[in-house]
């Protein structure tokens, strides 16, 4: 190789007479490339007092944006030497994100070299007075002057200050941690749809030891910690699925069990909040107590569920439940009244974010409205409104999606015929609508319906019909008629 021959300092490849750098094209590229890999900050931006700023403010969104622009780096470099990805940085320098978990802040600090005199001190490695770079002040403090007197007091002042944005955002850290995730609320919430969904349609006992699981996990996780957003969600669902219980209980002729459970139901809607629930709770507590001996207090439930009853559904069933309720204790005034307040309430809009969401047994559809209407006329004594209503909702069932067809409301308005044509001596027309009730397997005959058959059967017995064939046999295929049993194995296993 002749004496005065250049080679590159990299590869000692022969260079070009016409390349005045020390490196050939190829590892001058390389190089480039392996600097872009591995960005920097230049020390000059430290010395830039809105950096400083900053950082002494702990808004590390304006930090990043300020430290890329003066050392031009792109997002993607800060997220290289930080750790953090490009979209939450972009997000953080939006502000639509916070940097609050000191092991993230701890690798962002580090990982774009944060001299030691910018660090706040809970990440500093040496003393603040040992430090060349001076922190400025984040803003004017209400302290008195002649205790701030010197540079030391007031570098201890801007140390007792990011120490206590320190222990601040720590706090944070830990009083948002939650034993609960939004993925797990709404999958709690999905199940506590899926059963009020099929509690309608199907038998009930696969469905409590279900609802009685879900109930649990929401104990469980009320006993942990969660902010509380999420805790009043919890509560929401929990008095949701008491709710459900109480309504399975009374179906079961439970009646000890059902108050009980309503009384755990409205502790919970209190700590949610939620009128909704709570209207439906005083709602449901006026059906325990209309099928009960204390007729007259389901009314005092009504008039306590309307003063929280939202618009829509709610407020429809709150006057259904009304109406018959006053039409069994024979205040016909109240029970038409409370018709009105229904057909009024048909008009309103139903909120969104009430319990209908859950749909299934939480809802009011219209087959169930046309249900309490007849059921209220067939208590006024009204037969021919009555069983136009109760034939409606029969109508309305049967038109319907299978998951919403309501077996006992289905039932119990069938019988409302069947007294209505029994009081007008239509007796063959009464055994027709009876005998789809006296089909029904046992596992799905509702307490309620056992009780609102053996009526039929009192009915029956009235003497001007002694004489009728078909009366006689009705008589005595209600006779033993069984409702569903509490005290079966597979509720207890």
């Amino acid at each position: 190789m002749p004496r005065h021959t250049r080679v590159c300092a990299d590869c000692e490849c022969r260079l070009s007479q016409y390349n005045d750098e020390d490196r050939c094209a190829a590892c001058a590229r390389d190089r480039r490339l392996d600097t872009r890999l591995q960005p920097r900050v230049p020390d000059t931006v430290w010395h830039d007092p809105e950096v400083q700023a900053a950082l002494a403010a702990w808004d590390f969104g304006r930090s990043s944006r300020l430290i890329r622009e003066r050392a031009m780096l792109r997002q993607d470099d800060m997220a290289h030497m930080t750790g953090l990805s490009q979209g939450f940085l972009s997000m953080l320098e939006a502000g639509t994100r916070r940097l609050t978990n000191l092991d993230k802040v701890a690798r962002f600090l580090n990982g774009i070299e944060t001299p030691d005199a910018l660090l706040p001190p809970p990440f500093r490695e040496h003393p603040a007075a040992d430090t060349p770079l001076p922190l400025p002040h984040p803003g004017p403090l209400a302290v008195d002057l002649q205790v701030v007197a010197t540079g030391e007091q007031t570098a201890d002042l801007h140390q007792l200050a990011a120490q206590a944005a320190a222990q601040s955002l720590q706090f944070a850290e830990v009083a948002t941690k939650s034993n609960v995730s939004d993925v797990e609320l709404g999958g709690l919430e999905s199940k506590i749809a899926r059963i009020a969904t099929n509690y309608v349609h199907a038998p009930l006992y696969p469905l409590f030891h279900d609802l009685l699981s879900t109930r649990d996990q929401l104990f469980s996780l009320l006993n942990g910690h969660q902010p509380p957003g999420q805790t009043r969600e919890l509560f929401l669902l929990a008095g949701t699925s008491c709710l459900i219980l109480a309504h399975a209980s009374q179906n079961l002729g439970d009646q000890d069990s059902a108050i009980a459970q309503i009384q755990t139901a409205w502790t919970f809607a209190e700590h949610a909040n939620h009128d909704d629930l709570r209207a439906w709770v005083k709602g449901t507590a006026a059906l325990i107590a209309e099928w009960s001996t204390h007729r007259h207090t389901a009314l005092e439930y009504t008039q306590q569920a309307i003063r929280f009853a939202p618009a829509g559904e709610t407020r429809i069933r709150t006057a259904a439940i009304g109406a018959r309720a006053a039409a069994r204790v024979g205040d016909r005034n109240t029970a038409l009244a409370a018709l009105k307040e229904l057909e009024h309430a048909r008009e309103q809009r139903t909120a969104p974010t009430g319990l209908s969401r859950f749909g299934g047994l939480l809802t009011f559809p219209e087959a169930k409205q046309e249900y309490y209407v007849g059921g209220t006329y067939a208590l006024l004594g009204e037969n021919e409104k009555a069983e136009r209503h109760a034939a409606a909702a029969i109508d309305l069932y049967d038109r319907g999606p299978k998951e919403q067809r309501s077996y006992g409301d289905e039932a119990l308005a069938r019988l409302d015929i069947v007294t209505a044509r029994i009081a007008t001596g239509e007796i063959e027309g009464a055994g027709e609508q009876l005998q789809p009730i006296l089909d029904l397997p046992v596992e799905r005959r509702i307490r309620q319906l056992g009780d609102a058959v053996q009526g039929v059967a009192r009915l029956l017995e009235d003497p001007r019909f002694s004489r009728s064939r078909v009366a006689r046999e009705l008589a005595e295929a209600t006779r033993g008629y069984q409702a569903i049993d509490t005290r079966a194995k597979a509720l207890t296993s």
